[in-house]
């Protein structure tokens, strides 16, 4: 019966067992799929016009880690640890969107900025060709009868949309409105329309396609066409159509004028995806050092408990050895106190050590895995670190001024702010260029046309036959140019003082003097943290030598204490004493381990050169797939 319970437990385990790594190894498969937001492949009209769908966050582990489990122990090498790290940390995760933002944000900033819209409805209803119709028979002569709504469109439509250091809409813009209306209008003086309330039925249809020019100007082509029919028995053309076609040009002189002013936003946010670069460069080197510290933390803490059971060990056995001193009688009961308390505080120092490596291990797992400890494998297993605390053989360190070039050249926070003072000088050109008077140059040519059914009225000359026809006819009269309008002007703005643009210009420059005296304090401090982090590893490198030295001596002074006692040469409380020396030179050498490794962290991140000293490819951490094997090799599932 217990056999075959033994067997049924058995084949339950491998069966959670296996559910659990087919699980775990499909999550992870979700987990590695691309963030880049995907653009839609319909046609370029519905392209355009269609979201790009974001992938959802990829919560998973990647398949690295459900490999390297050994019966509930997961050995890692300080490689192993930091690729984990690299494929798993939330923290990169989260950063890895930076770049891609940065590439959007660029794309934005090459479409320009935004001009103002169409004509408004209401306005497209009040206008009429010059010409057509009795209200537009009125405005051609320059009267306008009242409450007749009327608009005069001016001389070839041009207006100044934009001033000031403000980039043009880049991307070219499709406009267009139809409008249809119907009005009824009161005629105080029905001289002309020879009727006293003036009914139209109107029809609008406006387009234009506008190109903005990165050198501060824009031009547009448009299309207008007026469609009307009327009651008044005056019209000698009702129903009529006017089409118009114009092209219309405009550019800055002074302020706003100039590539380099204008694209501006273009070239800092092109250099925003360099910088995104450098910022996710600074985000992988803090994992790896985060990653190194927890992992070398937790084989310290390994080393700490094998000496706090040692020492328990020794207590064990002075208690043992009492005891039997006492049988014999060469050992009072007064005297084995000393050692049992030891003993006891032994025990607690173990216990303490178990529960401060568990923490430890803790700290790491967080780091190594992207839901923390709910992953069900990484929660079940010990880590255990195969890679120990050492100290190498000691290497001159190049001298100074060649470590300073070196972090200049590698540390990424010194690029990002070399850069950010690039951005700002290359934003100040607007403010610059904002202190100079608005000037503007505008021209349009514009060519009309007029076609309509001709009406008989009496007391009128006959309609000409030029304008007897359709739409065609209208339209044939604007690509002759038969009715050809040219208008030039030019706009200028000249502010009394200038103050706020002299403000603006001046803040700006100040604030790059600012950045470069920054810049250079940083890289004045540079050279002494350098010099801290020297010192502070030689000084590390000093004190591990000291602690070998005392714990080498503790343990013969004790193995020496112990003999005398077995000879009855000493007293168990000298014997104890010796014990806790040992202890004590124990936990401060691998105290003394643990903060030498620590300082050449400290070092290394300080120079810049984490990354290449623990062989960390950039590309590969921003992909979130290392190529390198693990150090371990992977269970198989017959292991399992």
């Amino acid at each position: 019966m217990n056999a075959r319970l033994a067997v049924s437990f058995h084949a339950i385990r491998r069966s959670l067992a296996v559910g659990l790594s087919v699980l775990c190894t499909l999550t992870p498969m979700l987990a590695q799929q691309p963030i880049d937001p995907v653009r839609s492949t319909a046609a370029w009209g519905i392209r355009t016009y269609s979201t790009p769908t974001v992938p959802p966050v990829r919560l998973g582990n990647s398949d690295r880690l459900a490999g390297m489990v050994r019966a509930g122990k997961l050995y890692l090498t300080v490689q192993d640890a930091i690729a984990l790290a690299l494929e798993n940390s939330i923290d990169l995760e989260v950063a890895r969107y930076g770049p891609l933002m940065a590439l959007w944000q660029l794309n934005r900033a090459e479409a320009g900025g935004t001009l103002p819209g169409v004509p408004s409805g209401a306005s497209q209803t009040q206008s009429v060709a010059s010409g057509q119709g009795v209200l537009g028979s009125q405005a051609a002569a320059g009267v306008s009868s009242g409450n007749n709504g009327s608009t005069n469109r001016g001389g070839g439509n041009a207006t100044i949309s934009q001033v000031g250091p403000v980039t043009q809409n880049l991307d070219p813009t499709i406009k267009g409105a139809v409008t249809f209306s119907h009005r009824s209008l009161p005629q105080p003086n029905s001289v002309q329309s020879i009727t006293s309330v003036l009914v139209q039925d109107q029809r609008v249809y406006n387009s234009s396609i506008q190109q903005g020019l990165l050198s501060g100007g824009s031009v547009t082509l448009s299309y207008n066409s007026n469609y009307l029919d009327e009651n008044s028995p005056s019209n000698v053309l009702n129903p009529s159509v006017a089409p118009r076609l114009s092209l219309q040009f405009q550019h800055n002189l002074l302020r706003g004028f100039g590539i380099a002013v204008n694209s501006r936003n273009i070239t800092v946010t092109r250099n925003g995806v360099k910088n995104s670069d450098l910022t996710f460069r600074n985000q992988v080197t803090s994992v790896v050092v985060r990653v190194l510290n927890a992992y070398y933390a937790l084989v310290g803490g390994h080393e700490s408990l094998k000496s706090k059971v040692s020492a328990l060990d020794v207590a064990d056995r002075l208690v043992a050895d009492g005891k039997r001193k006492i049988e014999v009688g060469t050992l009072s009961e007064g005297d084995l106190i000393p050692v049992q308390s030891q003993a006891a505080t032994a025990r607690l120092d173990m216990v303490n050590a178990q529960t401060s490596l568990q923490q430890q291990e803790l700290q790491l797992k967080i780091l190594l895995s992207r839901n923390g400890v709910k992953d069900p494998i990484l929660a079940a297993a010990q880590i255990i670190p195969v890679d120990r605390l050492v100290v190498p053989d000691q290497a001159p360190l190049p001298p100074l001024q060649e470590l300073v070039a070196q972090a200049i050249a590698q540390r990424p926070d010194i690029a990002l702010e070399k850069a950010n003072l690039v951005n700002s000088e290359i934003n100040n050109l607007g403010t610059a260029n904002g202190v100079l008077p608005s000037l503007q140059v505008f021209g349009s040519t514009t060519n009309s046309g007029l076609a309509g059914t001709a009406r008989s009225v009496a007391g009128s000359a006959p309609a000409d036959a030029y304008f007897v026809g359709g739409l065609g006819t209208a339209m044939g009269q604007v690509f002759r140019r038969n009715f050809p309008s040219q208008a030039i002007g030019a706009f200028i703005q000249l502010p009394i003082n200038n103050r706020q643009a002299q403000a603006d210009s001046n803040i700006g420059n100040l604030q790059i003097r600012q950045s470069q005296l920054a810049l250079q304090k940083d890289v004045k401090q540079l050279q002494v943290d350098i010099m801290n982090a020297i010192v502070a590893l030689e000084q590390s490198r000093a004190r591990y030598d000291a602690s070998l030295k005392s714990r080498a001596l503790a343990e013969e002074l004790l193995k020496g204490e112990q003999r005398k006692f077995e000879l009855g040469a000493s007293t168990p409380t000298d014997v104890v004493r010796q014990q806790r020396d040992l202890t004590t030179a124990q936990a401060a050498e691998v105290s003394s381990l643990i903060t030498y490794t620590n300082a050449r962290v400290l070092l290394d991140q300080t120079l810049g050169s984490v990354l290449e000293t623990n062989h960390v490819q950039l590309a590969e951490a921003n992909a979130g797939k290392l190529s390198a094997a693990p150090s371990v090799p992977p269970v198989s599932s017959d292991q399992k």
